[in-house]
């Protein structure tokens, strides 16, 4: 069955597409054409004016709807992945965040069970933790040195991880992501206290890309009567290290968000929610919860610090655009540049022949007006 999507601005690799349709066979992008003229047999979707987009790519990802992906059963883990799905994240990696090795294993059946039943939004697991420096997290029991034994045998158990986070200051991190990176899976830099020496030797050792800039790392400090470079400013030194952001409108202001595209650049740079399973919920925080909901944004309940956004990855591009990043930047930064630190920038992340029919339409107010995932429409 054809689909064909007419009347509206469509965003390719090449530029804007006005007066032409996306027409969809089955999953697939079969053709961009520069003409709305009906297709034979088409269903014709009419978008009146809006923008038709990639499928936003969302690679640092907790959960929603009340569920957290690491706690949760197959259907809870379900419903979180509809509640993104619903704003634009056509491809999603769940984060899971835990020291317990049982909620990875967990967490990973249930992501097999999904991928072999396909045409789904989930591409695989993002690991976060448990080797993370202890001064740099202050919500997580259990953080530790990287274990060889252990985290071998997840991976040798487990097929579905793609992204793995750690501290690489951290003793055996260079040798864990060589082994990382020899098993395609992406190693990256979070929860640090690393200056330029050691995140340059872990770049040269496999860590490409930084988790949460600014978020989880220092800047520029000082020690006793001596400044010192942070984490932030040794990675935006190096070209080939690609970052992501909360682009939340609460973790980072606007300036920051400009200073890192000014510095990094399109192709290097991400927008991430690092969404909590408080995203797309109505309900009442648990009474025995470490967390309070407040200005938008998920805090300690002690206010020291910001637990994580409730945003969903249409938020983070309108956050963008409302920074000074043009819009069309802002959608790569959505969906191909994570599409490419991902390693699925083959079927995903932009909209050309031959790729999943992954399409998100969005109107001039950036709310999304329409998705489709695997040429699938989504309807709630």
């Amino acid at each position: 069955m054809l689909t064909q999507i007419i009347n509206g601005k469509i965003l390719t690799p090449n530029g804007w597409v006005e007066g032409g349709s996306v027409i969809i066979s089955d999953s697939k992008i079969m053709e961009i054409a520069n003409s709305d003229l009906p297709r034979i047999g088409a269903r014709i979707v009419d978008v009146k004016g809006d923008y038709i987009l990639p499928g936003f790519v969302a690679m640092n990802i907790h959960g929603a709807a009340g569920f957290a992906f690491k706690d949760s059963n197959r259907e809870q883990f379900e419903l979180a992945i509809k509640a993104h799905l619903k704003h634009g994240a056509t491809t999603i990696f769940p984060t899971i965040y835990t020291a317990k090795t049982e909620k990875i294993y967990r967490s990973a059946d249930i992501c097999n069970e999904i991928l072999k039943e396909g045409n789904t939004p989930v591409k695989g697991l993002h690991i976060a933790g448990p080797y993370f420096n202890p001064r740099m997290v202050n919500d997580f029991p259990g953080a530790k040195n990287p274990d060889k034994e252990e985290y071998l045998k997840i991976l040798s158990d487990i097929n579905c991880i793609r992204r793995w986070d750690i501290s690489p200051e951290l003793p055996g991190a260079y040798e864990m992501a060589k082994i990382l990176k020899w098993k395609n899976i992406v190693a990256g830099i979070t929860h640090t206290q690393a200056e330029f020496e050691v995140v340059k030797d872990a770049y040269d050792a496999g860590f490409k890309h930084v988790s949460q800039l600014y978020t989880s790392m220092p800047g520029f400090h000082k020690r006793g009567e001596y400044k010192y470079e942070g984490t932030v400013e040794s990675v935006l030194l190096l070209d080939d290290m690609s970052v992501e952001v909360i682009a939340d409108g609460k973790h980072l202001p606007g300036t920051i968000l400009r200073l890192v595209y000014k510095l990094k650049g399109v192709e290097m740079m991400s927008l991430v929610t690092c969404a909590l399973k408080y995203a797309e919920f109505e309900g009442d925080v648990e009474a025995d919860s470490d967390f309070i909901i407040e200005d938008g944004v998920c805090k300690f309940k002690d206010r020291s610090a910001l637990a994580g956004s409730l945003a969903t990855m249409d938020t983070v591009v309108k956050v963008a655009v409302e920074a000074g990043i043009p819009f069309v930047d802002a959608v790569r930064m959505a969906s191909e540049s994570p599409a490419k630190v991902m390693g699925c920038f083959d079927r995903c992340g932009s909209l050309e022949d031959g790729k999943d029919a992954d399409i998100v339409i969005m109107n001039k107010d950036y709310k999304v007006t329409g998705v489709w995932q695997q040429g699938v429409e989504f309807t709630e």
